[in-house]
């Protein structure tokens, strides 16, 4: 078995592993994993391409699925390889993020610690010491978790007043690769992120979380609730894909970046 040939080959009692696809001449990287699940899927994002499939899936068809995708997959790549990444926010003045959709400018001075939008334009972040930027990122990082929720609750109340629910709990989320998640306890987190993203945007993220309460899965009742609600969901899906990969990267240290 060539080097090659060895990195292809399936590894027993690895939940995740990083594998070698060859399309056309050139040689990608992308990550592996069996699950659960029913089919095998692929997701092509700004982090590469993922690929899941059944635990009792040979590995021949695995291959056979890849091939008959590797047009597909090609184009995916080089379309999110265009995508110009976001900035990376180092928490000094000067730095500028989306908020909303509309470009704000970080000003950090020194003082007790609060956050300031009363300028427009201008956030500014007080903290005891702006030299050091753990505080200032940690500062902004909380002021980020509380206004998501502030800002997006009335647009939870609306979507799940239309569907004549109760509007449900609310809590912020980190999570990488979700910009929102609905537990079957009635639980709505949201990302963070959101705050970046402008409001139709997240309008789509809310309306889709909303509608989880009613169908808690992806079927086409599911997505029959979201159009109710939100019509143009295939456009902000689309668009929503592309934008995540431009959100701003928060430095919390020199070999880290959220």
């Amino acid at each position: 078995m060539s080097l090659f040939e060895a990195l292809l080959a399936p590894r027993a009692n690895e939940a995740a592993e990083r594998r070698l696809l060859q399309l056309g001449p050139r040689i990608i990287e992308y990550r592996f994993r069996r699950s659960r699940r029913r089919t095998i899927g692929i997701t092509i994002d700004a982090e590469g391409l993922r690929v899941s499939a059944p635990r009792t899936a040979p590995w021949r068809e695995v291959e056979r699925f890849l091939a008959g995708h590797a047009p597909w997959i090609a184009r995916k790549l080089d379309a999110w390889g265009a995508v110009q990444r976001g900035p990376l926010l180092h928490g000094v003045s000067g730095d500028t993020m989306p908020l909303f959709g509309e470009p704000v400018v970080l000003e950090i001075c020194k003082g007790r610690r609060s956050v300031d939008t009363g300028t427009p334009g201008l956030l500014i972040l007080k903290v005891s010491d702006p030299a050091r930027r753990d505080l200032v990122i940690d500062c902004l990082l909380a002021w980020l978790k509380t206004t998501v929720i502030e800002r997006l609750a009335p647009r939870v109340a609306h979507y799940t007043g239309q569907l004549g629910l109760p509007a449900p709990r609310l809590a912020a989320s980190g999570a990488r690769r979700h910009w929102g998640t609905c537990a079957s306890s009635g639980l709505i987190r949201l990302n963070w992120r959101l705050v970046h993203l402008a409001p139709e945007l997240c309008d789509y993220v809310v309306a889709h979380e909303v509608s989880h309460l009613r169908e808690m899965n992806h079927s086409a009742r599911f997505w029959a609730t979201v159009e109710s609600l939100y019509p143009d969901w295939r456009a902000a899906r689309d668009r929503l894909e592309k934008a995540g990969a431009r959100l701003p990267r928060i430095e919390r240290a020199k070999t880290s970046a959220i």
